[in-house]
């Protein structure tokens, strides 16, 4: 669906928050017929137990491709994901929790992949945390590195780790964020970090045109995820996305579609792009 969708004030105290405790629940499966987009291909999914990971996962699994999610803890979402991409999907899931700011752990993650799929061919880097910090001088330097660990090294490593394993034509897809390219005052972390996920994009998209490997990235504006009511105050949530042209935040489904994009063969003449699903909110290229 893509109408507004009344969402009710609510909030979570953690961070990762829990999709299966949001009210409603997102929306992460389209009316879309597959069309073996993907097929035959295996892509590794960070942060894909939830959220837009989760409607990606669902919607490449419906396209063809084996999954792997990578995600850090939240073992229930997780677990849903992989039912609805082994039982509605007809598709086949591999979960690997735990945190790929660490190093070891995303070289571990994409051997795994490998081990149980045969091969990689694209790389999803969608992993990340975000809180509120509205007064800089606040912020401390415990959850200042927390955000750059889980959202830009993460995608460093896991990058370095794939690449062995990534032919001609694969595709890396980064998960970015409007805020990269608007700024917001109460995300002033998160939002540095986007930029550094969009530099990272572009530079990695020039190294590695030789090889043929297509570097994108995907910048969402308001979507209804776990992110909302692990960050914003219950009084906001009600109201999130209504400053938008389309006046609502988007569905985890209809950011989804542009990561299917870019991963197939429609999207063979991008690299070092970026998608914007923002609702219509305009932003400097």
């Amino acid at each position: 669906m893509n109408e507004e969708v009344k969402i009710p004030p609510q909030e979570q105290d953690a961070m990762p928050a829990d999709e299966h405790r949001m009210d409603p629940a997102p929306d992460y499966a389209p009316r879309h017929r597959g069309a073996g987009k993907l097929e035959g291909k295996v892509a590794l999914i960070t942060g894909g137990d939830s959220g837009i990971g989760r409607a990606i996962a669902a919607l490449f699994a419906r396209e063809g491709a084996k999954v792997a999610i990578a995600y850090l803890d939240e073992d229930k979402d997780a677990e849903e994901t992989r039912r609805i991409v082994e039982e509605d999907e007809a598709g086949a899931a591999l979960l690997l929790p735990g945190d790929l700011s660490e190093k070891a752990h995303a070289e571990d993650v994409v051997a795994r992949t490998v081990a149980r799929f045969g091969g990689l061919d694209i790389l999803i880097n969608n992993a990340a945390q975000q809180w509120l910090d509205e007064d800089l001088t606040e912020l401390s330097e415990e959850r200042l590195r927390r955000t750059f660990d889980s959202n830009v090294m993460s995608y460093f490593f896991c990058t370095q780790a794939a690449l062995p394993h990534l032919k001609e034509g694969a595709s890396i897809i980064n998960t970015t964020s409007v805020n990269a390219f608007a700024g917001m005052g109460s995300l002033i972390a998160y939002s540095t970090t986007r930029g550094a996920s969009l530099a990272f994009t572009r530079s990695l998209a020039a190294n590695l045109t030789d090889k043929g490997i297509r570097v994108n990235a995907v910048a969402p504006g308001p979507i209804w995820t776990p992110f909302i009511p692990g960050t914003m105050p219950a009084e906001q949530v009600e109201d999130f996305g209504s400053q938008t042209p389309l006046g609502r935040c988007g569905q985890p489904w209809e950011v989804a579609t542009a990561y299917l994009f870019l991963a197939s063969s429609d999207g063979s003449y991008y690299t070092g792009q970026t998608l914007h699903p923002n609702g219509g909110m305009v932003v400097g290229a």
